[in-house]
């Protein structure tokens, strides 16, 4: 059973308010994103041929694997949640464990994608080397894409850091005690992954060819 704060008169209460909260919170979360959204959005009708041309240096396979990671991290965190209002707390902990587990190794790939990018000289500001016609957009491309992604590896180092603090206490105290927070904490989950769904095909995908 649910553990109800003193301060609400109900459980149902005390879930439509941590909701309201994580929905706002999530609101405010889309603003450090939009102004990187809009500056590409700005930079693929302003220079759509170099930001085209940037694209096509960018890993499509490991930014493939990384979409299938998170999107599969999703389903185990769905599956996560359903088993804890189950109350099946080794099932859950499973779930949850894998979850984070994921989201390490998407870190893991991106982590290895930057260091490709670094050694090919593709991260502005330092020894940047690109095709001196579209230069300066492609450098506007990259540092969109650090900007953004890098971003995106905070939100998701956080959502892996909740994960673990989830299944370590589920595993120690059990599934009540947690109320809803662990349907909260999948809202966030959800948010990263579908920021990434925006991001791919932006960053990998724009006038890709073969």
């Amino acid at each position: 059973m649910n553990v109800v704060a003193e301060q609400f008169a109900s459980a149902a209460r005390q879930r439509q308010s941590a909701e309201l909260g994580m929905w706002v919170f999530l609101s405010t979360e889309i603003m450090f994103f939009a102004p990187l959204f809009l500056g590409y959005t700005y930079g693929r009708w302003a220079l759509a041929d170099s930001f085209g041309a940037a694209s096509q240096h960018t890993d499509v396979v490991i930014g493939t694997a990384n979409t299938v990671i998170l999107l599969t991290s999703s389903l185990f965190m769905a599956l996560a949640v359903r088993a804890a209002k189950l109350g099946q707390r080794r099932p859950c902990v499973t779930l949850l464990s894998i979850t984070g587990v994921l989201g390490l190794t998407f870190l893991a790939l991106k982590g290895l994608e930057y260091y490709g990018e670094w050694r090919e000289h593709l991260v502005p500001w330092l020894d940047f080397h690109f095709d001196p016609a579209r230069r300066g957009g492609a450098e506007l491309f990259y540092f969109l894409y650090f900007g953004a992604t890098g971003l995106h590896a905070i939100h998701l180092s956080i959502g892996v850091t909740i994960v673990f603090i989830f299944a370590v206490r589920v595993s120690r105290q059990g599934i009540a005690r947690l109320g809803n927070q662990l349907e909260i904490g999948a809202l966030y989950w959800h948010f990263v992954d579908s920021i990434w769904v925006l991001l791919y095909p932006m960053i990998y995908l724009v006038e890709r060819h073969g």
